[in-house]
């Protein structure tokens, strides 16, 4: 009888745990800058020259394929534990021939990603994107923004993306994503551009909250800026700290990591984290039954890793210094988890 009891009691124990695992749902979302994924055939609008065979790069059909093997691995990787990336936003891609190649590489099919892309008046030919989990989210609109200055009408740079989508069939989710325009010519005089970039995409993030003050926004990008530039913190206006998060802010978890010496990207030397992923309000603190934001992560494991000369400790890239060095990327992905009790 006693061992009945105690049979009886490990096997109520076991169903029990096995109820709260299966009550805990989670998702991993994640950004990633895959450096210059442009195919090998001449664009006939974008300046694609150096990306050609005959290019300054020679950028030949070998060595489209293997960056597309080392990004697709790399991808799978992500989140693995978790059952994968369910959303991937990617900047620097040229068209949508490339990210569809992308998701048809083995390593990447038995997670059935499909394509959100829209080509940019980008002068260099490259694009923001996205992919996603079709069986895990619903894609419900899609649309993308230019970014326009009027003191600089030749100006071209990047659109900023906006996908729509159903979460497991739960939770309606917001994504934007964006590549801001770089430092090229100095600090000090390309601020005035990501400044623009942020309040373009604050105002797509105002929009939907004006509609749904509990809108689930996620904002993410290659921002070319800290954490602690007044691009994130006045013009996106994304906070450091949960505490003084009211529910029209946003929620940058990036900061507290930048802060304590993680980064996405390396400049000389200097950790910079200028891949971000950034939360509204209603992901810190959702209703029953939906998803809430856990927690952030630079994804660096050894083989992203360059292991000697002089880019070790960087993000094994696939150019350095106009020489091949055959990696994946001069950035690091970034993604951060969300669970649903």
């Amino acid at each position: 009888m006693y061992h009945k009891k105690i049979t009886s009691f490990l096997i109520i124990s076991l169903l029990f745990l096995c109820i709260q695992i299966q009550a805990q749902k989670t998702a991993v979302i994640g950004f990633y800058n895959v450096e210059n994924l442009y195919d090998t055939e001449k664009d006939s609008i974008a300046d694609d020259s150096e990306f050609l065979p005959t290019g300054a790069y020679q950028w030949t059909l070998e060595r489209y394929h293997h960056k597309l093997k080392y990004l697709s691995f790399a991808i799978s990787e992500m989140g693995k534990e978790h059952g994968g990336v369910v959303v991937l936003g990617v900047c620097e891609v040229e068209n949508e021939r490339v990210m569809n190649d992308l998701v048809a590489q083995e390593a990447l099919k038995p997670f059935k990603y499909k394509v959100a892309h829209h080509d940019s008046p980008d002068r260099r030919g490259v694009d923001v994107a996205f992919i996603y989990q079709s069986e895990r989210f619903e894609r419900i609109a899609f649309q993308h923004f230019e970014l326009k200055i009027p003191e600089k009408p030749e100006f071209k740079t990047r659109d900023q993306l906006l996908l729509v989508g159903v979460l497991d069939q739960a939770d309606t989710l917001y994504f934007i994503a964006g590549h801001w325009p770089s430092k090229r010519g100095g600090e000090a005089r390309s601020n005035p551009l990501r400044m623009a970039a942020a309040k373009l995409t604050r105002s797509i993030v105002d929009s939907l909250l004006n509609v749904n003050p509990n809108a689930k926004i996620i904002v993410m990008g290659d921002f070319n800026d800290n954490p602690n530039a007044k691009s994130i913190t006045v013009g996106l206006g994304a906070k450091g700290k949960v505490n003084e998060v009211t529910p029209l802010d946003l929620f940058n978890p990036m900061w507290k990591m930048y802060r304590d010496g993680f980064g996405s990207y390396v400049f000389r030397g200097n950790r910079e984290m200028i891949d971000q992923i950034i939360v509204s309000y209603a992901l810190l603190r959702p209703r029953p039954n939906s998803y809430k934001f856990i927690s952030a992560h630079v994804f660096s494991p050894n083989f992203l890793i360059t292991k000697s000369g002089s880019y070790q400790g960087y993000p094994f890239r696939s150019y350095g210094g106009g020489s091949y060095l055959g990696g994946y990327s001069d950035h690091f992905p970034v993604y951060i988890i969300l669970q649903k009790k």
